[in-house]
């Protein structure tokens, strides 16, 4: 299987490190979670193609929608039909509350 190409869409989102040295392959998380946090209409629609919405809901679910703002996780709860009670529980944590109060 050929490697998957990240999209100038998606390389310009890794503006903190060598984005020539990011692959699909080795880095899929962090690309996924830089995506869902920065990306525009197009970095996601490749996103959502490249990964499908089981691998975005499960990114998701397994960080808790850490690097995402509390917008972006009700967006992402709406689309990929996240369970509401795990997401309230989620925005409720005290590490959470730290962060969204400074951002508010």
């Amino acid at each position: 299987m050929a490697p998957v190409e990240l999209p100038e869409s998606v390389t310009r989102l890794l503006w903190d490190t060598d984005a020539s040295a990011v692959t699909w392959e080795a880095h899929r998380e962090s690309v996924i979670g830089r995506v869902l946090a920065h990306g525009d209409w197009d970095a996601l629609r490749w996103l959502r193609t490249t990964a499908g919405d089981d691998a975005l809901r499960s990114w998701i679910v397994a960080t808790r929608g850490r690097r995402l703002s509390r917008r972006q996780i009700r967006f992402w709860q709406l689309l990929l039909d996240l369970p509401e009670d795990e997401v309230e529980a989620w925005l409720a944590l005290p590490e959470r509350q730290v962060w969204d109060d400074r951002c508010a």
